[in-house]
């Protein structure tokens, strides 16, 4: 029977940075693969990256209680952790690792309890992760803005999880991540 790790950070904390380091080590790590209501992209195949469902039937879903966490990014643009799903992937003994936001990180763990890793990523100031989403390129003045007020927010939630990683040198939160979730795996 497999274990749950969770992983929520601001956006720009480097999370998805480590969650790929730590998938390619041999942890027996699986992602969660989530729900999502918005069409598929490029390539992507239902089941694969996305369980990709209308938004009606995201909302019966939902109205049946069969998601961990989800959340309603946009009008009809729904995200969320089916149940169904984690505890098959946990059946066949994989770990399942989560990308959450905090609330659904939060809420995950709740559910799971003992059986679940909580693992904030956590940037080393607020003014770092500016100048981390600045240099990405990707997104506009007004949008960065939005992100680091986000965070602030988030950040408020960091005494929730069960360890805090403040990821002010990529290789040193590497080996603390690598190092917490080995001890959890152990136990």
């Amino acid at each position: 029977m497999g274990k749950l790790i969770i992983f929520s950070a601001p956006s720009g904390s480097g999370k998805s940075t480590l969650i790929n380091y730590l998938l390619a080590q041999p942890l027996n790590l699986a992602f969660s693969i989530s729900a999502t209501s918005r069409p598929p992209r490029g390539t992507e195949r239902n089941g694969v990256e996305y369980f990709f469902l209308s938004p009606e039937e995201f909302r019966q879903r939902v109205a049946n209680d069969e998601f961990l966490e989800y959340e309603e990014v946009y009008q009809d643009r729904f995200y969320g952790t089916l149940k169904t799903q984690v505890e098959k992937q946990l059946d066949e003994g994989q770990n399942v690792v989560f990308d959450v936001d905090v609330v659904g990180g939060c809420n995950i763990k709740q559910y799971y309890g003992a059986r679940a890793l909580s693992l904030f990523i956590q940037p080393p100031s607020i003014d770092e992760l500016r100048r981390r989403l600045v240099n990405r390129g990707t997104d506009a003045p007004k949008v960065i803005e939005a992100r680091v007020a986000k965070a602030e927010y988030e950040l408020s939630f960091a005494p929730r999880f069960d360890h805090i990683i403040i990821n002010d040198d990529l290789e040193k939160a590497k080996a603390e991540a690598l190092s917490i979730i080995k001890e959890f795996l152990q136990q």
